[in-house]
């Protein structure tokens, strides 16, 4: 797969996280939902992202100094894209099903 540059909505969305997220030390759960709702909604309008571009924002956009909220926010990014990509999956296999019966 080649490696897409994030594009600009993704960027919005990364800076609406930077400055919704109050102590970049420690994430609270209700934050962390957040997250996974912005990225989810990402997904759901087609928005593509590598994780690896998503890590190296979070590390020099400047106020993430805490390695592991960086990599916490990049693994809810993961997770979220797994689980989007598992869905698709299931749909498709499920649809697939339904018509093998007839």
């Amino acid at each position: 797969m080649m490696n897409m540059p994030l594009t600009n909505n993704v960027i919005i969305k990364l800076n609406e996280i930077t400055t919704m997220i109050e102590d970049k030390n420690n994430l609270k759960e209700k934050e962390i939902e957040e997250i996974k709702a912005i990225f989810k909604e990402m997904i759901e309008k087609g928005e593509r992202y590598d994780l690896d571009d998503i890590e190296s924002w979070f590390e020099n956009e400047g106020s993430w100094t805490n390695k592991s909220s960086r990599v916490r926010i990049t693994n809810l990014a993961h997770y979220v894209q797994n689980k989007f990509q598992q869905t698709l999956k299931l749909n498709i296999v499920s649809d697939d099903d339904c018509s093998c019966g007839s």
